[in-house]
């Protein structure tokens, strides 16, 4: 196996084999997860088809298998399942252990004003099209979540998943980029790094997470309503 390979499968061992406990009953949450999982892995899976094409980042032969979806390595596709799947675990496990309720009163415009700040600012780097991307991936992460009114931005249990999915995203991302088993082109990225880490994964990330959260809350939500309604 690929060493990509051996990395999906440290990142989603833990949550699988905790996914079936009885007392957090994660499991029973899997039909919102799925749901999560391709409706935003489409995106996210397509947005790495044309960056990849564009030339953004390209994927070193060394570390990853010849076997190929859309021009992009089987495990580039498997990261999109083993990554969301692990974080929104780790949300769960939030949840059940600090059941936690919503603790700041956020207005739904102040997400939706920051959202329409940042993606303006996106403008000023559009020469550096990751850098631009990546900018527009999280105002639109931030509409996203205020239109489909999930609340997430008043939980306490968001803050402190984001928190803790950023520690285990600067353990994994700093291996994938330090060996590296992703490589950049330095014409679509500012340059500014944090170790081996380009500041424009740190927004690709929080864009990313908060997206997967927004969408399995909102599908949750939805398959409750649904089931309350036939009973």
């Amino acid at each position: 196996m690929s060493f990509y390979l051996y990395l999906n499968l440290a990142i989603i061992a833990f949550p699988i084999i905790f996914s079936f406990n009885k007392r957090m009953r994660f499991y029973s949450k899997l039909k919102s997860i799925a749901v999560s999982l391709l409706l935003v892995g489409i995106v996210y899976v397509m947005w790495d088809v044309f960056a990849t094409y564009r030339g953004h980042w390209s994927f070193n032969p060394l570390y990853v298998s010849e076997a190929e979806i859309l021009g992009l390595p089987i495990e580039e596709i498997l990261f999109f399942i083993t990554v969301p799947y692990s974080c929104l675990f780790v949300f769960e496990s939030i949840v059940y252990f600090l059941k936690d309720k919503r603790v700041f009163k956020i207005k739904n415009w102040v997400p939706a004003g920051i959202a329409g700040l940042i993606i303006l600012i996106a403008f000023g780097f559009i020469g550096n099209e990751y850098t631009f991307l990546a900018i527009i991936s999280v105002g639109l992460s931030l509409l996203l979540a205020t239109l489909v009114n999930v609340k997430l931005f008043s939980s306490r249990s968001y803050w402190i998943y984001i928190s803790l999915t950023l520690i285990l995203f600067l353990i994994f991302n700093y291996i994938l980029t330090s060996y590296p088993v992703v490589q950049y082109s330095p014409d679509a990225i500012t340059g500014i790094r944090v170790f081996t880490i380009p500041i424009e994964d740190f927004m690709f990330n929080f864009s990313m997470l908060t997206s997967y959260l927004t969408v399995h809350l909102w599908a949750s939500k939805k398959l409750k309503s649904n089931t309350a309604i036939s009973m």
